[in-house]
């Protein structure tokens, strides 16, 4: 396999562009964190055998190295915009067999419990929320009453949640840089896939902004309305991804955690 493009470094892995022997090109993540590349592997194909979003093959899967398909990428249109909502609604409606998944959870280098759990707020609680908290309070990045405003979130979340609903299939880290634009759509890269609420992967792509976002949602809601009341609840599950950021970069994350919390307990 030749190199033929270097493209950086970040998160504890090099990612490359490499020319396979037959030909075709490829993308290749190296690293030492174990168990990481495996598991985006079984999320990359647990996504991509309902059919519905587009994934890249995974070509190589193991301790050290993730090597996969070469996306060539293209302008965000809107009528790509259009067909990925309704491709997401479907990804959803594949459904999982519960809460979590069969593969250690990584999301950039931090793992994940994606054990099971009886149903969403308890596994939003001690899956996603719980060991975060307590990453951030541990070393320093959240202080005592932020923990506090935290705690009363999740004390609340079964009353928070909303409607329930059955395990949808998550791509479970949707922000707008998993999503590659190409002439024939988009391609979902860097999952942390796992069984949860459907609401998570809306609010991860509202977190950031998504081009054509609005055209995504009004297509996903046609295909599969959401449950009543979910605007109000994108904070709540943006809770989980600012905490995450809060453990990787800190203070300049830590306004955005709390007034997520803040604008949760007003649901």
């Amino acid at each position: 396999m030749r190199t033929v493009q270097d493209l950086g470094s970040s998160h504890g892995w090099h990612r490359r562009r490499a020319e396979l022997p037959d030909g075709r090109h490829a993308f290749v993540k190296t690293g030492l964190v174990s168990q990481v590349f495996t598991s985006e592997a079984a999320g990359l194909r647990w996504l991509g055998e309902t059919g519905t979003v587009a994934v890249p093959e995974v070509l190589e899967a193991g301790e050290d190295r993730l090597v996969v398909e070469w996306v060539e990428t293209a302008d965000a249109t809107a009528e790509a915009a259009e067909r990925f909502g309704r491709r997401l609604a479907g990804l959803h409606r594949a459904g999982a067999g519960g809460y979590g998944a069969p593969w250690p959870g990584f999301i950039a280098e931090l793992p994940m419990d994606n054990g099971p759990a009886a149903d969403w707020p308890s596994f939003y609680a001690s899956r996603r929320l719980h060991p975060f908290i307590r990453l951030a309070r541990d070393t320093g990045r959240l202080g005592a009453d932020d923990v506090g405003i935290l705690e009363e979130v999740i004390g609340r979340l079964p009353e928070l949640a909303g409607p329930a609903e059955p395990p949808a299939r998550l791509h479970g880290d949707l922000w707008s840089g998993n999503l590659l634009w190409t002439t024939g759509g988009v391609v979902l890269v860097d999952p942390a896939a796992h069984g949860g609420h459907r609401e998570t992967d809306l609010a991860m792509l509202a977190l950031f902004g998504a081009p054509h976002l609005n055209t995504i949602l009004a297509a996903y809601r046609e295909e599969a309305p959401p449950s009543d009341g979910w605007r109000a609840r994108v904070p709540l599950h943006q809770l989980h991804p600012l905490l995450v950021h809060v453990c990787l970069y800190g203070e300049p994350y830590r306004d955005s955690l709390l007034a997520a919390a803040a604008r949760s307990l007003e649901i």
